[in-house]
């Protein structure tokens, strides 16, 4: 049961809290993220905020002191109790089957992310950065980091880009030399730290949930570059003319080969419902298909979910499709993980989710993208976006 009037009798007090995950009650571990209650009328909404993100949940219910709410796309959600004007109780992360309770507490009218005694900022570390993740170990990896202190402040925005995609929007703090980030957003519960050293980031700490961590560094550097995403996938044979048979969201077979899809420029896109990034590609898939639909473009999504029950596969893809209104085509491929994706499709690998494969009329393979940079990227989002654009009109064209 979802809110309704009728369960208003207790009223969720209106305005700003400070949420608190709790990764490490031993070490003193906490992961903060700001959100707002308001109302419009007697229905409740809670807004999460990550920089410019905002995320509406609408999905709350109310019984006695308990005040439980689920997350809008991912299959995850709070279970609390009020403790006078504040929460307490656990995120549950329901796409994992141990240690997916993290205990979380909210206490209202505190609108601070990261407690600290700020100073004249010295904008230490705004700009692009060289990052190493895990550096000096077997699972180094390579990274971009772009920071921003807002209004030349100690507030800070920022992200990384990685060659599956980018950690989305972090906010936090510089205080003195130290650097705080965090994100939330129902899938990712991201926790960064680290120093400024000799004009370099030293000493850095990444934490995903309650069951990850690990070193990175970086060092300036504006010419830094990635792989470039078009030439990390590729499809075995290059020659072949794609075609694939999966179900859609009510158990009817749909391949590529359909009427449908004839003569049409096609993007297929692998993702899933679990997958920020997938969420966030699919909202800009959603704009283009609405564009580009009259003139001769479809969309296919597959499907990879973390199950597969076809009944609860297709559960959480219908909610990502009404929450961000897609009109596409979506696909239940009942399969799981980037080497079921590489063989589905004969790519010689997937290394990310959302990975999309460029279809001409005749659906061969003109260009896979391999992960995603998307809006908290900045000008990497606009490149994108007006690179697939030009490929898409050229397309359409031919």
């Amino acid at each position: 049961m979802f809110l309704s009037t009728s369960l208003f009798s207790k009223k969720l007090k209106e305005g700003t809290y400070r949420g608190v995950l709790y990764l490490n009650e031993q070490q003193g571990l906490e992961l903060p993220f700001n959100f707002t209650i308001k109302y419009k009328g007697k229905k409740a909404t809670i807004v999460i905020q990550n920089a410019d993100e905002r995320i509406v949940i609408d999905e709350i219910t109310l019984k006695g002191d308990s005040v439980n709410f689920k997350m809008p796309i991912f299959d995850t959600e709070f279970k609390t109790i009020r403790v006078g004007n504040n929460l307490e109780g656990v995120w549950i992360n329901n796409y994992k089957t141990t240690n997916n309770h993290i205990k979380f507490k909210a206490t209202f009218g505190e609108n601070k992310r990261f407690f600290s005694n700020p100073t004249k900022p010295d904008l230490l570390f705004e700009g692009k950065w060289e990052v190493t993740f895990s550096p000096d170990s077997k699972d180094s990896s390579k990274a971009i980091g772009l920071f921003h202190h807002l209004e030349q402040s100690d507030f800070v925005t920022g992200t990384f880009l990685t060659e599956t995609g980018d950690y989305r929007y972090l906010e936090g703090i510089s205080d003195g030399n130290r650097l705080f980030l965090s994100c939330f957003d129902g899938s990712h519960a991201f926790l960064f730290t680290a120093e400024y050293v000799n004009n370099t980031i030293q000493n850095g700490k990444f934490y995903s949930g309650s069951t990850w961590q690990e070193n990175w560094i970086a060092k300036r550097n504006p010419d830094f570059k990635l792989a470039d995403p078009e030439e990390i996938s590729f499809l075995k044979n290059k020659d072949a003319v794609l075609d694939f048979s999966f179900s859609d969201l009510e158990g009817k077979l749909v391949s590529l080969s359909d009427k449908k899809f004839e003569n049409k420029v096609v993007l297929v896109q692998l993702m899933g419902s679990w997958c920020p990034n997938c969420m966030d590609e699919s909202i800009y898939f959603s704009d283009v298909y609405k564009s580009y639909k009259n003139q001769g473009l479809e969309i296919i999504a597959l499907a990879f979910e973390k199950t597969n029950d076809f009944e609860k596969s297709r559960a959480q893809v219908k909610r990502l499709q009404k929450k961000l209104e897609l009109e596409y085509t979506i696909l239940i491929t009942l399969q799981n993980g980037k080497e079921k994706a590489s063989e589905s499709l004969t790519l010689n690998k997937v290394i990310a989710f959302p990975t999309v494969l460029f279809l001409n009329k005749q659906h061969k393979v003109v260009k896979v993208h391999a992960g995603f940079s998307g809006p908290a990227t900045g000008s990497e989002y606009e490149v994108y976006k007006k690179r697939t654009e030009n490929l898409i009109t050229s397309l359409l064209k031919d």
